[in-house]
């Protein structure tokens, strides 16, 4: 199927890796140029029709650097998605969760987006026209116990705001809408820090094993691979998907039963 994404000018965030890199590759390769920001671009350098950008996305003015740069190279912005963010374990519960933990997670989670997302309204406006997909997650209205308790509300918020953006900016012509993974093969899950092996060592049960006992429920049985995520944010991102706005999508193998 043709996306109608050729020549389209696209921001992505924490690009230099995980998700955030496929879903670089995935546009580029509907043949879209993509300026893509993180706080290091050594995977990004040497793909063609991609702008890197080294900025610090949790900074007030880091977001609104990469959209400009957009504009400097491209003189427009057709797609934002909004990507980059982080989970920290709180192995503590909520008591052992600080204020200063909670806004380091509504920081790199919620105002890294919100703040991309004020950038880029302003050109999309413009022009008439615009699609924005921020990645949420499950944990957004699935919380099992107190470990993402932080992040999870954080990524609430990000649902909450682009159902509220897409009613206020879907008559001026502008799309956002939401895709939440659950567990997905990338370095916060997996990683040497990642999920799996914070909580093995916290629990004194190996890493292997906590991943196989989190892949046991997803009904396909294996984690979603980052390249399925940037299919769908693929696809979201595409005008051919011209009437769908305010929606969130969950891709999560079959892990929540109840939506």
């Amino acid at each position: 199927m043709e996306l109608e994404l050729s020549d389209t000018v696209t921001v992505v965030t924490g690009a230099n890796k995980g998700i955030g890199l496929a879903i670089t590759k995935a546009l580029v390769a509907e043949g879209a140029y993509v300026v893509a920001g993180s706080l290091s671009t050594e995977n990004l350098d040497a793909i063609e029709r991609v702008t890197p950008l080294a900025v610090d996305l949790m900074t007030p003015d880091g977001p609104a650097l990469l959209v400009q740069k957009a504009i400097d190279e491209h003189g427009r912005l057709d797609v934002l998605v909004n990507n980059v963010g982080a989970v920290r374990i709180r192995l503590d519960g909520f008591l052992g969760t600080s204020d200063d933990e909670f806004e380091w997670a509504m920081q790199m989670n919620f105002f890294s987006g919100l703040r991309a997302t004020r950038a880029a309204l302003g050109p999309m406006l413009d022009q008439g026209s615009g699609s924005i997909v921020n990645i949420a997650s499950v944990n957004s209205f699935f919380q099992p116990d107190a470990a993402t308790i932080d992040y999870g509300a954080a990524k609430a918020a990000v649902v909450n705001l682009s159902k509220s953006l897409s009613q206020e900016f879907g008559p001026k012509g502008i799309r956002i809408n939401c895709v939440s993974p659950g567990q997905v093969s990338t370095d916060l899950w997996l990683g040497e820090h990642g999920v799996a092996a914070t909580i093995a060592e916290a629990s004194g049960v190996d890493a292997d094993s906590i991943r196989a006992t989190a892949a046991a429920a997803i009904a396909t049985g294996r984690f979603t691979t980052p390249d399925e995520v940037a299919t769908l944010v693929t696809m979201l991102a595409s005008p051919r998907m011209a009437n769908v706005t305010g929606v969130n999508y969950v891709i999560d193998g079959g892990l929540i039963k109840t939506t």
